[in-house]
């Protein structure tokens, strides 16, 4: 079976590195919050370009902070898309402000800033850029928007480490960015972790506290917080691949457009590229009208798939009392059709020949709109 996704590819081909980072903290003696920890983040922002980051316990976790950190809680509306992952919406709910979801454009899948121009009230504090399967959001007309409003820019990075807009990386053009290191991402951990980004000093300073109990000094909570720390092998290991990311970036793009190249004919709609913005491709995502079948004929032929998302977080019956009243007609569309491919730095050229034979297989069979 050719798997959707493998990070164990790449704890075989870095082992080496691993193992001897591992090895750095259980002879140091110091697990949590210590030189690991402290050197990824000043590695991470300066890879990112952001004066500071501080690393949290997860991808969810860093919303959450991030939130809290710019005083957003109860009574507070924060504007998401709907073709997410839930974990962002239920970082809404955790800081205790109201998700109000937007649509995304279908062709590009990521949040439509026209929809966002028609939630903005005067509760509205943040709108969150989910730049998803790695493609970069409408960056221009997001920031026209919080120009306008002033309300607060926060950019979702979890899919979409290395990602370009304009020649900026994303995380770099919100207040703050958040990032998770689940093991599957472009930069991925071999377990749960995360980080919040910035330049503003003193607004990190205020994550730092939120993800230790408010503590300035040691036993002493001078501020509200919570427990969501980076631990140090999960920072070590992450200081081993981060110097691997731009180059298993272009190892993704390659594979896409071999896949782009290969499947231009099958009648499914491929990813689409926004102008200006470079793709880093977390996800390769496509379309098809008898998703069902295909993913059946796929699993078939030995070819793992998934679906990023078969829900949007409005259908979803957690969150249904937050769901607008006439739908979202983009997002609900592309949940019935969109189907990730197998993607992965490591898969190989004659994995990748299976996964196209598979695809056309079932395509000549099949009409696809």
């Amino acid at each position: 079976m050719i798997p959707f996704a493998d990070p164990h590819a790449q704890v075989v081909e870095l082992r080496g590195e691993i193992d001897a980072a591992i090895a750095r903290v259980l002879d140091r003696g110091r697990y949590v919050l210590g030189d690991e920890v402290r050197a990824f983040e000043s590695e991470f922002a300066s890879w990112l370009g952001t004066g500071w980051s501080v690393g949290v316990g997860n991808g969810t976790d860093a919303i959450h902070v991030a939130l809290r950190a710019l005083g957003i809680g109860p009574g507070d509306e924060v504007i998401l898309p709907s073709l997410t992952a839930s974990a962002t919406g239920a970082a809404v709910l955790q800081a205790g402000a109201t998700p109000v979801f937007a649509d995304v454009d279908p062709v590009h899948r990521t949040i439509d800033p026209i929809a966002v121009e028609g939630l903005v009230t005067p509760r509205t504090k943040a709108i969150i850029a989910v730049h998803l399967y790695g493609q970069a959001c409408d960056m221009d007309s997001l920031l026209e928007i919080r120009r306008r409003t002033g309300v607060h820019l926060v950019e979702d990075c979890a899919q979409a480490h290395g990602a370009r807009y304009r020649g900026r990386k994303v995380g770099t053009f919100g207040i703050l960015s958040c990032f998770s290191f689940y093991p599957t991402k472009n930069l991925g951990a071999i377990g749960d972790g995360g980080a919040v980004a910035g330049s503003d000093p003193a607004l990190l300073e205020k994550v730092g506290l939120l993800r230790e109990y408010g503590w300035k000094e040691r036993y002493h909570s001078s501020h509200e917080g919570w427990n969501t720390r980076l631990d140090e092998l999960q920072a070590a290991i992450l200081r081993v691949k981060l110097p691997h990311l731009d180059a298993d970036n272009s190892r993704r793009r390659a594979i896409s457009d071999r896949y782009d190249a290969a499947l231009a004919g099958s009648g499914l709609a491929l990813p689409v590229r926004r102008c200006a913005a470079e793709h880093v491709f977390h996800l390769y995502v496509v379309e098809s009208d008898a998703r069902a079948g295909f993913a059946s004929h796929l699993a078939a032929a030995g070819v793992g798939t998934l679906i990023h998302y078969p829900l949007g977080i409005h259908q979803q019956s957690h969150f249904a009392p937050f769901a607008p009243s006439d739908g979202l007609l983009a997002t609900e569309r592309l949940t019935g059709r969109i189907l990730s491919l197998p993607m992965f730095p490591q898969l190989s050229a004659c994995d990748q020949d299976r996964v196209v034979e598979a695809v056309l297989s079932f395509t000549g069979q099949h009409q696809e709109t």
